[in-house]
């Protein structure tokens, strides 16, 4: 290829040449541990660190193996650390865990989910991160007791709703967005 065609080539693939910046796995910032994410620097839609993100997640699967965190949990935490590292508040960010299904069990204590599978729980480190931060963890009182999962076997922090059903209304009713899966 003749000097000045390949000199404008590489002048036009400069000139028009994208700049991007490689993005970064990190950990955190409100939850260490759980929930890493990607940096996203040139995100055409990014996160708007003046919204009050209010989201109920409907949880009601649990991994084949119960010595595996409950990957549906770790996305809340995921949700939390993306936007907490894009600049949105910690008071701005409002998730709600709706469990059910075979979810139910991954808010065993941990005696009680060592007898039924045979391992520790590994859901409670980060259950307890989300009580830390004040996020509420409601778990369908009719599961409960279709899986036979009294208050006695529970983690300590898990609320009660009469049903899944009933408390995805009233979040949605007060405003938050579904994300179910």
């Amino acid at each position: 290829m003749p000097f000045y065609k390949s000199t404008i080539l590489l002048f036009f693939s400069i000139a028009f040449a994208k700049t991007t910046q490689a993005q970064q796995l990190i950990s955190g910032p409100l939850i260490e541990g759980f929930g890493d994410t990607f940096t996203v620097p040139e995100a055409d839609l990014s996160a708007d660190s003046e919204k009050i993100y209010k989201v109920v997640f409907d949880i009601a699967q649990s991994p084949e193996d119960p010595a595996e965190l409950n990957l549906y949990f770790n996305t809340v935490a995921r949700f939390l650390n993306m936007h907490a590292a894009a600049g949105v508040p910690q008071q701005n960010l409002k998730p709600v865990l709706v469990v059910h299904g075979s979810a139910a069990f991954d808010l065993l204590k941990n005696e009680d989910y060592s007898e039924k599978y045979g391992v520790d729980n590994p859901n409670l480190p980060l259950l307890e991160a989300f009580h830390k931060l004040d996020i509420p963890v409601i778990l369908c009182g009719q599961t409960a007791g279709k899986r036979n999962i009294p208050q006695e076997k529970r983690w300590e922090h898990t609320q009660l709703a009469l049903s899944a059903m009933t408390a995805l209304i009233h979040y949605q009713d007060l405003g938050y967005a579904l994300i179910s899966f």
